[in-house]
């Protein structure tokens, strides 16, 4: 098993890190000898997951351009160079039909699930190819492609995350700095509680923090561009797989005939 300080010279950056998902693979970087920034929106959830991870606080709306290129540069300037950025920040909505959505409400979920992953890249990445390391994680989720979701929203903008995900793995190889997306599983969140029951297939809430950790390692850039499931893809057994994975293009979202 790795120990403590696997990590440890790092710098990472997660958005969304404030509570749920984003606090935990915070904790995790952190107690892997990561140097951590946390930033979201809300101040008060921040300020606690920096302070347990002993890392820094940064408030920042991801779907604001100038927010985001701020919270960068003050990492930056405060931690260090960015090795780590964890694209979590996201949200949903819930309908029981799209097209009684007010469309403001509809297209906020783009603006923070795709446009904030991509305001992130663009600000990260050409510091990263300056540098000539780095990675990126993109979390998306099994709603991208699994059928019998209900959220319009919420499942086009994952499957979103993933193929941008992908497509800008294929455009950072000459650089060396390898890109994945990531579902987390269904983890009992306050965005996902309200919506399913005590019975639903909750997924154990370290195993995206762990997932993380094993991706900032560079044991599996091998895999760069592929899509890697939290609780489904056994991280020793992918390791071992990779060259297989890749030849068969598999943890892929493709069309079969």
């Amino acid at each position: 098993m790795a120990g403590a300080a696997e990590l440890s010279g790092q710098v990472a950056l997660v958005t969304g890190g404030g509570r749920g998902i984003g606090r935990g693979i915070a904790l995790e970087l952190a107690g892997a000898g990561a140097r951590v920034a946390v930033a979201a929106r809300t101040a008060a959830e921040v300020d606690a997951t920096a302070a347990d991870a002993g890392g820094l606080s940064v408030e920042c709306d991801v779907s604001d351009r100038a927010s985001v290129e701020s919270a960068v540069a003050r990492v930056e300037a405060e931690v260090g160079p960015i090795d780590l950025l964890v694209c979590n920040a996201g949200i949903s909505l819930w309908e029981d039909a799209a097209w009684t959505v007010e469309p403001e409400e509809w297209w906020r979920v783009f603006e923070v699930n795709v446009l904030g992953v991509y305001l992130c890249c663009r600000v990260v990445v050409p510091k990263m190819i300056e540098r000539r390391r780095g990675r990126i994680v993109n979390v998306a989720s099994g709603a991208a492609y699994l059928p019998g979701t209900t959220t319009t929203a919420y499942s086009a903008s994952k499957a979103a995350v993933h193929r941008f995900s992908e497509t800008l793995a294929r455009q950072l190889e000459p650089h060396g700095i390898p890109v994945f997306s990531i579902s987390p599983g269904l983890v009992r969140t306050a965005m996902t509680e309200e919506r399913f029951a005590d019975e639903a297939p909750w997924t154990p809430p370290e195993l995206a923090p762990r997932l993380v950790r094993a991706l900032a390692s560079g044991r599996l850039d091998a895999l760069a561009g592929r899509y890697l499931h939290a609780e489904h893809d056994d991280v020793e057994d992918v390791a071992a797989r990779a060259d297989e994975i890749v030849a068969q293009d598999l943890n892929a979202i493709r069309l079969r005939r």
